[in-house]
């Protein structure tokens, strides 16, 4: 591609660099100069004009953009394409669901040249419908047929879309005196309605070891989330050693996300269960978000996967919390 200053009587069919403001109208960049474009240039006492040339080897910026967002989303379910446009093109979600990305390929793409673009949220970010996956930006006018050919290659399919599979989900409320009773059944629901699922039932027990084991056997939600009155500690508190008592596996006790530290994952004869820590009864984004997403998804999660959450993991502090990450000022004596 030619870029620079030519003749006016030679930039036919060329494309415009920088907009122009003219007597007629306005010029915008990015037009393919026709003769009457050329005219009212002229008619303005315009002797040369700034354009971008293509050559014979090169494919227009939205081609381009379209080719490789094509490719990046190759075999992706729930997303949709935007028409390009000065060379863009993005990759929207049709419904919730989780980001799922191969970010070694991504990297390959953006280092053939730095023209091509392609930028994404985070992995396993959660959308909503209308969320953004993915935006492939051109950022010159055209670029070349053989390095949009290598950049295809490399970001071929890199970016998938991970749809809920689990419809519905029963929440367990424990019990002792002066707990917080329905508070965060408001939020918990939130979370669940984000996934396009359906918060069934709100079941509860006392905070007792058998009482809630008993109540987890019952739950009739896909996905059974256990919020109790009192902070679960251990591995072998009250929660996590009800859902062994009901025949169930603890995955891992303990995320290394704030808020969402005491949170515990687990499994009852594939029905999946959550432990959630009691700040999730605030509405604030939460390990317990990024832990749910995943499994509403059927997006698989093990304990190496959650113990990699710590990265990116310190997120923003909830004025309210009764113990706030920062130790009290000592009073001056």
């Amino acid at each position: 591609m030619k870029f620079g200053p030519v003749p006016v009587d030679q930039a036919e069919g060329a494309i415009l660099a920088h907009s122009m403001k003219l007597p007629e109208g306005r010029l915008r960049k990015g037009l393919v100069l026709g003769a009457r474009h050329l005219e009212a240039i002229k008619a303005a006492g315009e002797g040369e004009v700034i354009v971008a040339q293509l050559g014979s080897d090169d494919v227009h910026e939205d081609d381009a953009a379209r080719v490789l967002a094509e490719a990046l989303a190759e075999g992706a379910e729930g997303v949709h394409l935007t028409a390009p446009f000065t060379g863009r093109v993005n990759v929207i979600a049709d419904g919730p669901g989780v980001v799922l990305l191969d970010e070694a390929q991504i990297h390959a793409a953006n280092m053939v040249n730095p023209m091509i673009t392609v930028a994404t949220v985070a992995p396993f970010h959660q959308l909503a419908a209308g969320g953004m996956v993915a935006t492939i930006k051109m950022i010159s006018y055209a670029v070349s047929e053989q390095d949009l050919g290598k950049a295809v290659e490399a970001a071929r399919g890199a970016v998938q879309f991970a749809q809920p599979v689990h419809a519905t989900a029963s929440l367990i409320l424990t019990h002792i005196p002066g707990s917080p009773g329905n508070k965060g059944i408001e939020a918990v629901e939130r979370r669940v309605d984000g996934l396009g699922m359906k918060l069934i039932e709100t079941l509860r027990c006392d905070h007792d070891e058998d009482m809630l084991a008993r109540t987890i056997t019952q739950a009739k939600g896909d996905v059974v989330l256990i919020l109790t009155a009192s902070a679960t500690s251990d591995p072998a508190d009250t929660a996590p050693a009800a859902l062994r008592r009901a025949g169930g596996q603890v995955e891992r006790f303990g995320l290394p996300v704030d808020p969402g530290n005491l949170l515990f994952l687990g499994d009852l004869d594939g029905q999946p269960v959550i432990g959630l820590p009691g700040s999730a009864r605030s509405p604030v984004l939460h390990g317990a978000d990024w832990v749910l997403a995943r499994v509403a998804c059927g997006v698989p999660i093990a304990s190496r996967d959650m113990a990699r959450m710590g990265v990116g993991g310190l997120l923003k502090e909830i004025p309210t919390r009764p113990q706030p990450r920062h130790a009290p000022k000592s009073k001056p004596e």
